[in-house]
C-alpha cells in the first residue's frame, strides 16, 4: 500500500456542499489520506473538483472510479437516498468504504451493506462524527471511570432553526420516505453520541411529529407539502436502568443548540454547544460532591486530526479519517463502523414504531 491511503471521493464539489466544508479540507490536511480522485455527475465540475482541492484524477461516473487500482477506500458523500449503489459496488470491488450517515435509506440497505463489508473482511467508517469529538470523547472516558458515580439519569436536547424554507435544492428532504430528516439525521446523530457515553436504550416510548407540514421553496416562492418529521422526543431507560429523555426539533427561528446532561449518585457532567456535536464544538462542566457546574478543559489527547485541518464542520470529519486510516493500516477500529450504523438504524427504526403505535418498546 502507499505511504497514504488513497482514497476517492464521490460527491465532491468545489463549494457550498457538505463535502466542500468537511470531508475535503480534512482529506487536504490529513497526514494518513491523500485524495486521488474525486467524481461528480458531469466531468466539467469533476474536473473543477480536482483543481480546487488538489487530487490526481477526476471522474464523471462513480463506476470507472471504483475500478480504478489506484484507489485504495472510497468515501460515499452524496444524498440518502445515493448511499445505496456506490457503497455496495466499492465493497464489492474490494475498496474500504467511508459512508456517511444515514448509511442507507432503510435499515434493510444498511443491514445488507455491513452483511457484505464483513464477508470482504474490509474496514469500514460511517459519518457519525460525533463519536470523534474531542469533548464527548472525553465526557465518555470521565463515566466510564466513575466521576458521576451511577448514571442516575440523562437529558439530551438539540433545537436548531431553519424549518419553514427552504432553497429548492433541499427540499428533497420533505419526503420522510427518502431517508433524510429530523428523525435520521439530527436526531440519529445526536442520539447517537448519548449511547456512544451513556449506552443504550433499552425501552423507550416516543413522539415523532411533523409540526410544520409545509414549506416555503424560496427557489419557486411555492408552499410544498411535508411528511419529514421535525421533532422527536424519547423517553425511556437505557441498559444500565438509567432513566433518559432526548428532544431534538427543528423550529422556526433562534434555536438554543445542543446540550447533554448526565446526572449520577456522585456528580454532573454536562456537554454544550450551538449545534449538533457531530458539527461543532463542543465544552464541558462538570460537578463532583458538590452544586456548581464548572468548567473541564478537554484533554488533547482525544485531538487526532491532522495539524492544519481547519476548525468547525472539517474537524470531527478529520477525527474519523484520521482512525478510518489507522484501521486500514493496523487493523485496531476505533471508528463508528458499518455495524454501528446498523444499530443506530434499528434504534430509529424502534423510535419510529413506538411514536406510531404509542406503544413502549423494547430493544434486544
Amino acid at each position: 500500500m502507499a505511504d497514504k491511503i488513497r482514497l476517492g471521493l464521490i460527491g465532491a464539489s468545489v463549494s457550498g456542499t457538505w463535502s466542500s466544508r468537511s470531508h475535503l479540507p480534512a482529506v487536504k490536511a490529513s497526514s494518513d489520506v491523500e485524495l486521488t480522485a474525486v467524481c461528480t455527475t458531469r466531468a466539467d465540475s469533476a474536473e473543477a473538483a480536482r483543481r480546487a482541492w488538489g487530487a490526481r484524477l477526476a471522474f464523471d461516473d462513480w463506476r470507472k472510479m471504483i475500478a480504478s487500482p489506484e484507489i485504495d477506500a472510497v468515501a460515499v458523500v452524496v444524498r440518502v437516498p445515493s448511499h445505496y449503489a456506490p457503497t455496495k459496488a466499492a465493497l464489492e470491488a474490494g475498496k474500504h468504504v467511508y459512508c456517511e450517515w444515514p448509511l442507507g435509506r432503510t435499515t434493510a440497505e444498511a443491514v445488507e451493506l455491513a452483511a457484505l463489508a464483513k464477508a470482504k473482511r474490509l474496514v469500514t467508517a460511517v459519518g457519525l462524527q460525533a463519536r470523534v469529538n474531542p469533548a464527548v470523547m472525553h465526557m465518555k472516558e470521565l463515566v466510564e471511570a466513575g466521576f458521576v458515580g451511577e448514571v442516575l439519569a440523562i437529558h439530551v436536547s438539540l433545537m436548531r432553526e431553519g424549518v419553514l424554507s427552504r432553497p429548492s435544492h433541499r427540499t428533497w428532504q420533505r419526503d420522510a420516505e427518502l431517508g433524510a430528516n429530523t428523525l435520521t439525521i439530527a436526531n440519529g446523530h445526536t442520539v447517537d453520541a448519548m449511547r456512544f457515553v451513556t449506552g443504550d436504550f433499552r425501552r423507550l416510548s416516543a413522539v415523532v411529529a411533523t409540526q410544520a407540514k409545509q414549506w416555503l421553496d424560496t427557489g419557486t416562492n411555492t408552499w410544498l407539502n411535508v411528511t419529514s418529521p421535525d421533532n422527536v422526543l424519547i423517553s425511556g431507560r437505557l441498559t444500565n436502568g438509567a432513566v433518559a429523555s432526548v428532544h431534538i426539533g427543528a423550529i422556526p427561528f433562534a434555536g438554543s443548540g445542543y446540550r447533554m446532561e448526565i446526572y449520577g449518585r456522585d456528580g454532573t457532567l454536562v456537554a454544550a454547544g450551538e449545534d449538533s456535536p457531530q458539527l461543532s464544538e463542543v465544552f464541558l462542566q462538570g460537578a463532583k460532591g458538590g452544586n456548581t457546574l464548572a468548567p473541564i478543559p478537554v484533554s488533547d489527547r482525544f485531538a487526532f486530526a491532522a495539524p492544519g485541518t481547519p476548525s468547525g464542520e472539517a474537524l470531527n470529519v478529520g477525527q474519523l479519517y484520521t482512525q478510518f486510516a489507522r484501521a486500514i493500516r493496523d487493523g485496531e477500529s476505533h471508528q463508528p463502523t458499518f455495524a454501528t450504523a446498523v444499530d443506530l438504524h434499528r434504534l430509529v427504526d424502534a423510535v419510529k414504531q413506538a411514536s406510531d403505535t404509542g406503544r413502549y418498546m423494547t430493544l434486544e
